[in-house]
């Protein structure tokens, strides 16, 4: 939607990120990934996640940032919301047509098309990451 998100106050920039701190990269759907990007320390920060093999996450029209990164998902089978699939394919990645609440692995990425997907998208995220969660 158009609608504003919630406001929080920042207390970090992109300037700030250092790759080698994280262990993974949650790339998040909605209209921001459109402007998100633009911004070339956005590319940078993604791509040296890829090139370091640490798994991203992305949901919904995340994979718009995944496809403004030269060549990082050339070859992967990687969901997106559907109105994101011409640039996924141009991209060079073979666009994952999955159910709504579904999500797709390959290699490091984690995809999924809409927000329906977070259990089965965020239980991926966290197996690669080797993480466990038990109730």
């Amino acid at each position: 939607s158009e609608k504003p998100g919630h406001r929080f106050a920042l207390n970090a920039n992109f300037d700030d990120v250092v790759v080698d701190k994280y262990d993974g990269l949650l790339l998040p759907g909605g209209r921001g990934p459109e402007y998100l990007r633009l911004n070339k320390r956005v590319i940078a920060i993604v791509k040296e996640f890829g090139d370091a093999g640490k798994p991203i996450a992305a949901v919904c029209h995340g994979a718009q940032i995944l496809a403004a990164v030269p060549g990082l998902i050339k070859g992967r089978r990687i969901s997106a919301y559907p109105a994101c699939q011409p640039e996924v394919e141009l991209a060079g990645a073979e666009y994952a047509d999955i159910a709504i609440d579904a999500a797709v692995t390959d290699g490091p990425f984690v995809t999924s098309p809409a927000w329906p997907a977070h259990p089965a998208w965020l239980q991926q995220f966290f197996a690669l990451l080797g993480t466990k969660i038990t109730h």
